[in-house]
């Protein structure tokens, strides 16, 4: 098949969360498994600049792009980081080169709208140009939400075919790409479609919305997700539109690439370890602890957590808990970075527990697989949860999962007590007093040696690789079309 993915972000190129992870991952599955892939990505600067793509960067198309009254020009880069893949890059410097890919930090920037209907319209000019002729152009989240419905409307204006079919995912319904309604010009689309029929959403534009609308398909990254989207509580208000699509929706869960986390052979870490023998593991923990000014030889249970700081990752629920940090003979080392209230309320639990709190921000490989190996849990109190990979590293890292009972949480993590034999995590609720209980929970299993041992080895040996998950993307793309 020929397969298109379009994206705002892919690692190891530009990440800021598990979308970048997810696509690249999945690319480099289904190329090794003889399909022709293409992605297409913005061209961030920092995408340029990467000493993995710009020795091998070539251009090959000039690009002439109507938006509303006027015409903006861009190019276009290429790179193969594999075979049978082939990375688009949509370049123009007043749009894309930027450090971030969404905001500065404090704010999204305002012209976001201008800059990704640029990149839709930029993908489906190269589709035309390089006569790609896809069987499956599969778009993500908001950044890519109008892709499907320009796509097909480019096709009906030249009167041939782009995509057999396409497919928009759902990362996180909770960031939609508004924007202002008077900017829908921009689009080139008839005005119709700038009705509550099309994208209007609350007397704005809804890039999201358009995705879910137009595609042939839907997905999310998880089956408990799929559901929780058709509800007022998960559905951000729009619940309605993905009931309109219930036929067309389907949940699949995500994978990990087993070839960068993996703890038998993972660069990153001090020490390799396996299920059968977790010596490994111990080097990592005493590492992680005198990284952050502790004991390496510190006894009590470890806690890590790595997650952007948002609202929806439940972190101010750990916060919230500070007298069981107070009480236990325990550590947390978190690290993220985002809300600057949260990293705020970090810094203040970190003066307030020197000795037992550590928090640092920023995206750092290297301390993320540290965190993930040689903590004894991993905490995530989530409030929503699409997916979520850092509960699937954690498992097989052999460190136990404490999350929230949400999302693809539910699906991917087993509660001990609901089921002893298979059991791989803790479940909670997204309260307070459920992360109370499930931290003191944690305490009473790590005192229980063998049980810990029995729910780390189970959690080991859970297959959550993309070669499992691809099988599961290339048989829908295959029913498709």
């Amino acid at each position: 098949m020929k397969i298109v993915h379009v994206v705002s972000e892919m690692y190891p190129y530009i990440k800021t969360g598990g979308l970048a992870d997810m696509v690249g991952s999945l690319a480099r599955v289904l190329a090794d498994r003889g399909h022709e892939v293409s992605v297409f990505l913005p061209g961030y600067r920092s995408v340029l600049e990467h000493p993995e793509v710009a020795p091998h960067l070539r251009r090959t198309h000039r690009l002439r792009i109507e938006m509303g009254d006027m015409f903006m020009s861009g190019d276009v880069r290429e790179f193969s980081p594999a075979p049978n893949l082939r990375v688009f890059l949509i370049c123009r410097e007043e749009f894309f080169d930027r450090k971030l890919p969404y905001g500065n930090g404090e704010r999204d920037y305002e012209d976001n709208h201008h800059r990704f209907i640029f990149f839709c319209k930029g993908v489906v000019e190269v589709l035309r140009l390089a006569q790609i002729e896809a069987d499956v152009v599969h778009s993500h989240d908001w950044p890519a939400g109008l892709l499907p419905l320009l796509l097909r409307a480019e096709e009906e204006r030249r009167r041939f075919t782009l995509a057999i079919r396409t497919i928009h995912t759902i990362h996180n319904l909770a960031f939609q790409g508004l924007f202002p309604l008077r900017s829908f010009y921009r689009t080139n689309l008839p005005e119709d479609l700038a009705g509550i029929d099309g994208v209007e959403f609350y007397g704005q534009g809804n890039m999201m919305k358009a995705g879910i609308l137009f595609a042939d398909r839907v997905t999310t990254v998880s089956p408990r997700y799929a559901q929780e989207i058709q509800t007022a509580e998960f559905g951000c208000g729009l619940e309605g539109v993905v009931q309109l699509r219930t036929d067309d929706l389907t949940g699949m869960l995500n994978g990990i690439d087993t070839r960068v986390w993996n703890p038998a052979t993972d660069p990153l870490l001090p020490g390799n370890y396996s299920a059968a023998d977790l010596g490994g593991k111990k080097l990592c923990r005493a590492e992680l602890l005198k990284a952050h000014g502790f004991d390496p030889q510190f006894k009590g249970a470890v806690f890590g957590v790595v997650a952007r700081l948002t609202e929806q990752k439940g972190i101010h629920l750990l916060l919230d808990n500070e007298a069981f940090w107070q009480r236990e003979n325990v550590k947390l080392i978190v690290r993220g970075e985002g809300d600057r209230t949260l990293e705020a309320r970090l810094r203040e639990l970190t003066e307030t527990l020197p000795q037992k709190v550590a928090f640092s921000t920023g995206v750092d490989e290297r301390a993320s697989h540290l965190i993930t190996a040689g903590a004894d849990f991993f905490l995530m109190p989530s409030l929503f949860e699409p997916c979520g990979l850092n509960q699937m590293y954690a498992q097989a890292y052999g460190t136990v999962p404490v999350v929230a009972q949400v999302g693809g949480l539910m699906d991917t993590v087993l509660d001990v007590d609901a089921d002893p034999a298979r059991g791989t995590g803790i479940m909670t609720l997204p309260t307070a007093a459920g992360v109370l209980a499930g931290l003191e929970r944690s305490l009473k299993l790590f005192a229980d040696r063998k049980a810990m041992r029995r729910i780390q080895a189970t959690g080991m040996a859970a297959d959550f690789s993309w070669a499992r998950a691809a099988k599961t993307y290339e048989s829908y793309y295959d029913e498709q079309v």
